[in-house]
């Protein structure tokens, strides 16, 4: 009897998940003298990221949990910074207090109702963040927005019309965002200084 061979290496997803993560490691180096609280989520949104490429690192299990922290905890911390920038702190209270709730309430979610709540933060982030960036004229922050919403909306879309599988093509868009919020962080820094 032969045994079917064993599956290649899938290097789409895997070059997905480098480059969300470099981007990512790279966001928080570049925000950490400004902000320490967009920096961690840039650096939860790179280990998770990675988490899959480092063999040995966890278990298919571990890793989409841990993509559902850099989800529900990491991105309220970058939309916490936005709105704390700008003095809204309660809106920034708010999205982180949030963000920590789903973080606990998820193991009693289930896979799709922890499906729904990690696209409906991914969605709620990016629209706040995006409406911070018009009223303060942050081109970055609009298309990081813009972006992040790409990446929600791609990730609720069958698979058979994208020229991408869904899951590297929604990392791409947060790759992209991710630079652009990177981007938006400093220059929303220097207005305010």
């Amino acid at each position: 009897m032969a045994l079917a061979p064993e599956p290649g290496p899938d290097w789409s997803a895997a070059l997905s998940h480098l480059v969300l993560g470099a981007v990512s490691l790279h966001a928080a180096v570049r925000s950490a003298p400004a902000s320490r609280g967009a920096a961690a989520g840039f650096l939860l949104q790179a280990l998770a990221a990675t988490c899959t490429l480092a063999p040995g690192l966890g278990t298919r299990e571990d890793c989409p949990s841990g993509a559902w922290v850099a989800t529900v905890i990491g991105l309220p911390l970058l939309a916490f910074d936005f709105h704390w920038v700008n003095g809204d702190r309660s809106s920034a209270n708010l999205m982180l207090g949030a963000g920590m709730a789903l973080a606990v309430a998820g193991e009693h979610l289930g896979p799709e109702g922890c499906s729904v709540a990690g696209q409906a933060v991914l969605l709620v982030v990016a629209v706040t963040i995006a409406i911070v960036a018009v009223f303060t004229a942050n081109t970055y922050g609009v298309w990081g927005g813009a972006l992040l919403g790409a990446a929600g909306l791609l990730s609720r879309l069958d698979e058979d019309g994208l020229p991408l599988r869904r899951g590297d093509a929604c990392r791409w868009a947060l790759a992209a965002g991710s630079w652009a919020y990177c981007r938006a962080l400093r220059t929303q820094r220097l207005q305010w200084e």
